[in-house]
């Protein structure tokens, strides 16, 4: 998920939430090694026919770290060529920046042509970034699919992966951040230009739905089962690149 999702849970959960990280440090994608495993069986996989990185908000006119660190990581990804593609998912949720479209033009800059960049940008919460994504990558005609992210996310959301495979068929796998393989103080920051990324009129999404929808939103409530055993397509939405 995107950790500032944590924040904005209501009180009683986030004692769970808490617990619940607590014990997935022992979880195999939160190690070193557990990290370097899963690298290892995706080299097996690869290529794959897309990766799904989830959005970031983009604040104060730069990208942060753990936008910087997906983004990087991806590039790398496509760079090895474990992937065909990648997929960057993210509204604009906090603040009037689409975060796919952001990230997308962030990667461009690093070298990926735009032709193997797509956009999913309706995800508000984790869970949306993960589903849609998938979603849109089959519908482009795209099967193996993997999704990359920092190890906290990628093992939360390793329950939903399980479950759309049993229920969609879907062929996802996780590919966490090697932190071994990515020397974070030495990224570069290329310059973008954000404005093809700016929305307006803009209400951020802490504004638009209280604690307790955010958190169901947040667990998967807004996830169409329904449409996507149908089938049907247009979850990319405004921006979406091929």
């Amino acid at each position: 998920m995107r950790h500032r999702d944590l924040m904005h849970r209501p009180r009683a959960m986030a004692i769970p939430a808490l617990v619940a990280l607590v014990v997935g440090l022992s979880s195999c994608a939160l190690t070193n090694k557990g990290q370097a495993r899963l690298y290892e069986k995706a080299k097996s996989a690869a290529p794959y026919d897309a990766i799904v990185v989830p959005g970031v908000p983009f604040e104060g006119g730069q990208w942060q770290d753990l936008m910087k660190m997906r983004v990087h990581w991806a590039v790398k990804l496509y760079e090895r060529g474990m992937t065909r593609n990648i997929i960057f998912s993210g509204a604009a949720v906090y603040t009037p920046y689409v975060e796919a479209a952001i990230m997308g033009l962030y990667a461009e800059k690093l070298g990926v042509p735009r032709a193997h960049i797509l956009l999913e940008t309706r995800a508000e919460h984790s869970t949306e970034n993960l589903f849609n994504g998938y979603l849109l990558a089959r519908d482009h005609g795209m099967r193996h699919v993997a999704f990359t992210s920092d190890p906290v996310q990628s093992w939360l959301l390793g329950g939903l992966a399980k479950r759309m495979r049993r229920r969609l068929g879907a062929d996802i796998d996780m590919v966490p951040v090697v932190f071994k393989d990515l020397p974070i103080g030495s990224l570069s920051t290329p310059a973008i230009d954000p404005t093809p990324a700016y929305v307006s009129p803009f209400i951020p999404l802490p504004e638009r739905e209280g604690a307790f929808k955010r958190f169901r939103g947040t667990g998967g409530a807004n996830l169409d089962w329904d449409r996507a055993r149908a089938g049907t397509g247009q979850h990319g939405g405004v921006g979406t690149t091929e």
